[in-house]
């Protein structure tokens, strides 16, 4: 048999390939280099991080698919009191009319869903008018300009952001 039908060139028939008795990542004294340690530190955090973020990935899909379960059902439990309302509102009625007269008795539980409407509808327009903007996320963002040195719309190093053209009439 010869060399070349194991695939070996003829320089090399006399070679024999070799595992490098030290470690590639070491310095000149046998310790591991700056930039070894700096690229293994980088990559170790990096894994770390893809890892962190696969498990929240993980941890979160599940206890979505718990939430959306959960806010389905309520959403199921919703519908179904607001139909079973109108019978109870028409049981109300019903029940009036042992009193009253049958046009009196829904109009008394037509007058009774509108004045709970209305209480309703003012409430909720308090609780808007109440809501306000998050300002304390506008005043932390306000202050990145100071603790950022060099930094700021003021400063000549940060060009102020372009402006939009206005656009074409056509």
């Amino acid at each position: 048999m010869s060399p070349n039908e194991h695939g070996l060139p003829e320089a090399g028939r006399d070679s024999v390939p070799s595992i490098p008795l030290s470690d590639a990542n070491a310095g000149p004294n046998g310790e591991p280099s700056i930039g070894s340690l700096v690229k293994d530190a980088t990559a170790s955090v990096s894994t770390l991080f893809r890892s962190e973020v696969a498990l929240a990935k993980a941890e979160l899909v599940g206890e979505a698919k718990k939430a959306g379960a959960g806010t389905g059902l309520l959403i199921v439990a919703g519908v179904m009191a607001l139909y079973s309302s109108f019978f109870f509102f028409f049981f109300l009625a019903e029940l009036l009319d042992e009193f009253v007269w049958r046009w009196l008795a829904f109009l008394i539980v037509f007058l009774i869903l509108v004045v709970v409407t209305v209480i309703a509808a003012f409430v909720g327009y308090i609780f808007f008018k109440k809501v306000r903007g998050p300002k304390k996320t506008m005043e932390s963002v306000n202050e990145l300009s100071t603790v950022l040195p060099n930094r700021g719309p003021g400063h000549p190093q940060v060009p102020a952001h372009p402006r939009i053209p206005p656009a074409r009439e056509g």
